[in-house]
């Protein structure tokens, strides 16, 4: 495998994907995404790559890699759908509902606040999601 192979390419591939030249773009543009785009962003950038790209190409490809287990959705609220590779490490997400700008973060102390209620309940925590949706702070 080359060097410029993807992350989300190669666990394609681990999963015995078909890998077409289009799915390439798809998986490089989603790999090298530092934000949480929608499809129709997913779109614009790959275009820019390869113009054959279609809207539906997009569509049936982040339903195969979601399928798959490599790709996320998320429903930020906002009507569109966005995604996010997999990652092995944990994280939640703060959505500035002005702007619409996720921000990432992990908070072990959230983590452990979680696992101890869950447990208080009876429970195993094996798998949460954490959504916060704020404004900015007024800095005067």
């Amino acid at each position: 495998m080359s060097d410029d192979t993807s992350l989300l390419e190669r666990q394609c591939l681990e999963k015995g994907m078909r890998m077409t030249e289009q799915r390439r773009v798809i998986a490089r543009v989603l790999s090298e995404s530092e934000d949480h785009p929608d499809v129709e962003e997913l779109y614009r950038r790959s275009a820019k790559i390869d113009n054959r790209i279609s809207i539906a190409t997009i569509y049936r490809t982040v339903r195969l890699f979601e399928e798959a287990g490599i790709l996320e959705r998320h429903d930020f609220r906002d009507g569109r759908s966005r995604y996010e590779t997999i990652s092995e490490e944990h994280h939640d997400h703060l959505i500035d509902v002005n702007s619409g700008i996720v921000l990432e973060f992990h908070n072990e102390e959230i983590e452990e606040l979680q696992r101890k209620i869950a447990e208080e309940l009876g429970y195993k925590l094996v798998d949460h999601r954490m959504e916060l949706y704020a404004v900015p702070l007024d800095k005067k």
